[in-house]
């Protein structure tokens, strides 16, 4: 093909060759795992949506009739439901109970949402999902989360690590009234000045202005990487929770694959912070994972190209007019 033809798919068969040190990285089983957490800042009146609708909503991505699961049955992915911290028990069966705090983290306008141990422990349980996958076979991670309040939550993390303003990356989340919006604004700077969490310590940001879902997911990319896994990015929270573990580690940065552009205003901020641009514009907010079975579609087509695709020499083209091309771009 003419150089850079195809684009973002090139790009991504070049990340893929590098994970996979070969030239053909295989298709696979695909994965989305979406860490459910509470998050204690809700009681301060940041969202519209009750809580008890994290505990439901991780009950329908088991039934498959949430956004992103019912995509991820449409296409054949796997997901796995996993609480690191639902205020709430289920009966449902399938979910994984990997349950750090039993009624999620505390109010971070009020103080640190967990302690420093205990999102250690967050991490390392996301790191150990990211392995049990790898001992599964799994070819491909999306990175999914389940949370009411995780909006506030992870603006003050980026908040925090980057020096950003809150009203620059607090959104309106699943929606809210012009007053509520002011009011979730004010209390992410007001969780920001009681907490004073040192922006270089992310365990620091994450263990006082964090969630249990945001901290669990940095653990999967964190894990993602140290077993040579491609991880998608979902949206806003997702993307947070990869920065949180690119300031961990840095290489694991080349693990990650941006999927779609978040509506949330702190989501270019993050994307930018590491260095990404999202090749999907779909003006999509709903996070949940909802991003990553999309994405595994634009994997598959670069895969496709791989394996598939022949050289000039095999298509019996001669290629030498692009020699000049060529030459133009290595001077470049």
């Amino acid at each position: 093909m003419p150089p850079g033809s195809m684009g973002f798919l090139q790009e991504l068969a070049v990340q893929l060759a590098g994970i996979g040190g070969s030239c053909a990285y295989p298709d696979g089983k695909k994965r989305v795992i979406v860490l459910c957490a509470d998050n204690g800042v809700v009681a301060e009146g940041v969202a519209s949506t009750p809580q008890s609708v994290t505990l439901k909503q991780a009950e329908n991505m088991i039934r498959r009739v949430t956004g992103m699961s019912c995509l991820a049955e449409r296409f054949g992915d796997e997901v796995q439901v996993v609480d690191v911290g639902i205020n709430g028990e289920s009966s449902v069966a399938g979910i994984l109970r990997r349950k750090i705090r039993a009624h999620g983290t505390a109010d971070i306008a009020l103080g640190p949402a967990m302690t420093r141990a205990e999102a250690v422990r967050a991490v390392l349980t996301g790191m150990q999902l990211a392995e049990q996958a790898a001992g599964e076979h799994v070819r491909f991670l999306g990175v999914g989360e389940m949370g009411i309040g995780n909006t506030t939550t992870s603006a003050a993390v980026l908040s925090a690590l980057e020096g950003l303003e809150p009203e620059a990356v607090t959104g309106r989340g699943s929606g809210l009234t012009d007053a509520a919006f002011a009011h979730k604004k004010e209390i992410v700077a007001q969780a920001l000045r009681r907490n004073a969490a040192c922006p270089d310590d992310v365990l620091d940001v994450l263990s006082k202005l964090g969630g249990l879902d945001i901290a669990a997911m940095c653990g999967v990319f964190l894990g993602a990487a140290l077993c040579r896994i491609p991880a998608v990015i979902d949206g806003y929270i997702s993307a947070v929770a990869a920065l949180c573990a690119f300031r961990l580690a840095p290489l694991s940065r080349d693990f990650c694959i941006p999927s779609h552009r978040s509506e949330e205003p702190g989501y270019a901020y993050a994307m930018r912070a590491l260095r990404m641009q999202p090749p999907l514009m779909l003006r999509m907010r709903l996070g949940e994972g909802s991003g990553c079975p999309l994405m595994f579609r634009i994997v598959e087509a670069s895969c496709a190209l791989m394996t598939g695709m022949a050289s000039f020499s095999q298509a019996d083209i001669d290629d030498a007019y692009l020699d000049a091309l060529r030459d133009t771009g290595r001077r470049r």
